[in-house]
């Protein structure tokens, strides 16, 4: 997998805690429920499902925070008050890829899914636990599934997933279109841009990739590959004048990096 894609990979499961939250605040998705809507209030809950909530709320917090085992702890309490609670399961199966415990993160994916079948983000969330972890033939019939569902509100997310994983299988086509998708509901997604202007620089549209690309730039993501796919893509325009500043940028932000090593042996080919 490229840095980029391990830059796409952080960003899909950084905001997942966030889609939780806003799940857990009142407004609990039910698997149960096909229409995608949770017509319960706090007064349907029971104490020990109220007790579970409030403890999700924690997990959440503490996961945004980086504090896995913590978050971990508040899990553990929030299904012993509430056993059938399944954003538990899989706020728990997102701890747990964190922690590098596939194991456990598919056991608890797979309770989640027994108790929310019709979960779009607990779809999306396993398509991309089976992409990461080798399985990515299989991971693009849950983001499938996921896109399926109109209740789904983030629709970019399974989208942008699918594309990164039609990447890692070498489909570059399904791959653009994935990504294009995404690109019309989340058209400032640096990940999603950056990978747009690869797949048209490869294919040679230059100005293309050139588009795509200094949307990137524009929005200050400078990282090694964004500069060196930049100055490849200046390169090939011609633009000598934007290629010297990406250029610039590159030596003066990563001057031992493998990209600007490739750059001064002039390697653009590899």
């Amino acid at each position: 997998m490229t840095k980029q894609m391990r830059l796409s990979a952080w960003l899909v499961v950084s905001v997942l805690g966030a889609a939780l939250l806003a799940g857990c605040a009142g407004n609990r998705p039910s698997g149960q429920d096909t229409s995608g809507t949770d017509l319960s209030t706090s007064y349907d809950k029971t104490d020990g499902q109220k007790r579970a909530n409030i403890r999700l709320q924690l997990a959440v917090g503490y996961y945004r925070q980086g504090q896995m085992n913590v978050a971990l702890d508040e899990i553990k309490q929030a299904l012993q008050a509430d056993p059938n609670f399944g954003e538990a399961y899989s706020m728990a199966a997102l701890i747990y890829m964190d922690l590098g415990e596939t194991r456990a993160a598919e056991e608890n994916f797979a309770r989640a899914m027994r108790l929310m079948p019709n979960d779009p983000e607990l779809s999306n969330n396993y398509g991309w636990f089976l992409c990461q972890n080798g399985r990515a033939q299989q991971s693009i019939a849950y983001f499938e599934t996921a896109l399926r569902n109109k209740s789904y509100q983030s629709p970019g997310k399974a989208l942008n997933n699918a594309g990164v994983c039609s990447l890692i299988l070498k489909n570059n086509e399904a791959a653009e279109n994935y990504f294009t998708q995404a690109f019309r509901y989340e058209p400032n997604n640096t990940g999603v841009n950056t990978n747009l202007a690869r797949i048209n620089y490869e294919r040679g549209d230059f100005e293309r990739a050139h588009f795509y690309i200094d949307r990137v730039i524009k929005a200050d993501v400078l990282t090694t590959e964004v500069l060196w796919l930049g100055i490849k893509i200046e390169r090939k325009r011609g633009d000598r004048s934007a290629e010297v500043s990406l250029v610039t940028q590159l030596r003066r932000r990563y001057p031992d990096s493998a990209e600007f090593a490739s750059y001064q042996r002039g390697a653009f080919n590899e």
